[in-house]
Parts: structure tokens; sequence; C-alpha cells
């Protein structure tokens, strides 16, 4: 048996993973087998294994992928933003709507917690890390009122994430996206820098 370029091993690899990202929003993680995951590509298991490990290791892939996803969404908005403070509101809005989205739903908020307890510690410190920064540059521009930007980041992104897994498990995730608009706007409106600060 001929051994396989680095090219074919990718396109494995990739089609892998298109097939279980389909799969997991369409059916859920906990109903998908490795037969079903591979018998859509022709496949045997061993392909699965060699990739992912296991069924958790291929969720936890297409949980990175569809992360790597939502934060090239998020880093759009606020890197077209003609405003810091109108870019940073509506990237936390943003991310709130990401969660009625189906695969993001399904896979990154129901899925990926129930299996793993939650998002992996690397993506929350990337976060964190992330909205620390733009957080800073508000304080520096006199937007936001002067604080730990690491401590604000991580109750943001704290209340963010935890607003998103409750829309997530809602029948009516619209009407819970709009409570949840509607609190993030009154929180926000509560770290504005107010005149003689």
């Amino acid at each position: 048996m001929a051994r396989r370029t680095r090219a074919e091993m990718e396109e494995t690899r990739a089609t892998l993973l298109a097939v279980a990202r389909k799969i997991f929003s369409e059916r859920g993680y906990a109903q998908t087998s490795m037969d079903d995951l591979t018998a859509q590509v022709e496949l045997s298991r061993g392909a699965l294994y060699h990739h992912f490990g296991n069924k958790q290791g291929l969720l936890a892939a297409v949980v990175e992928q569809l992360d790597a996803e939502m934060d090239a969404r998020l880093r759009a908005i606020t890197d077209t933003a003609d405003d810091a403070w109108e870019g940073f509101c509506k990237r936390c809005r943003a991310y709130l709507e990401m969660a009625t989205e189906a695969p993001i739903q399904r896979i990154v908020l129901r899925d990926a917690r129930a299996v793993f307890g939650g998002a992996s510690p690397d993506a929350q410190r990337y976060c964190v890390d992330s909205m620390q920064l733009l957080i800073a540059n508000l304080i520096r521009l006199k937007i936001v009122a002067p604080v730990n930007p690491q401590a604000l980041a991580s109750l943001i992104y704290g209340s963010l994430a935890e607003a998103a897994f409750w829309i997530a498990e809602a029948d009516d995730g619209k009407a819970r996206l709009r409570e949840s608009v509607a609190a993030l706007n009154l929180l926000l409106a509560g770290v504005l820098l107010k005149p003689g600060d």
C-alpha cells in the first residue's frame, strides 16, 4: 500500500472536519456515531483515530475551527469600526447573536459544554486577552472609566459567555437574545467614563 502524501492527509482531515461539523450541527454530538462519520466520507475508523484520536478529539477540532471563525468575525467588527466604543459594543452584541446560529449553538454552546464542561482554558484566555486590549484602548481614549482592564475584560467576557449559554439553551433563543442585549446595553453603559471622573 502506497504512503499517502501530506496533501492527501490534509484533505482527509479537512473532509472529516467538514462532515463532522455538518452532522454534529444536524444531529448533535451524542446522536452521532463514529460509523456515521466514517460512512459519510467512505473512510475507516482508523483515519478518524489517526487525525483526531477519538470522537471527542474530533469535536474539539470542530469547536476550535468554529471558535477561530467566530473570532475572525468579531475582530472584523472592531477592526473596521469608525468609532472604538461603538465597535466594542457591536462586537459584544455580535457574540450574543452568534448564540442563535445553529452550528455555534449546537456544537460550541451545547455539545462542547456537555462534553468538555465549557470552553477550553486557552480559548477563554485568548478571548479575555483580546477584550483586555480593546478595553485598555477605550480607557486610554477616556471613553471607559479607569479600571484594571483585565478585571473588566474578565467580567464582561464571563457575562457574555454565560448569556450565550442561556440563549443557546432556549427553545426561543431570539427572545432571550433580545433580553440579553437589553441587559448588555445596561451593563456597558455602566463602564463609561462619567463627566468629572
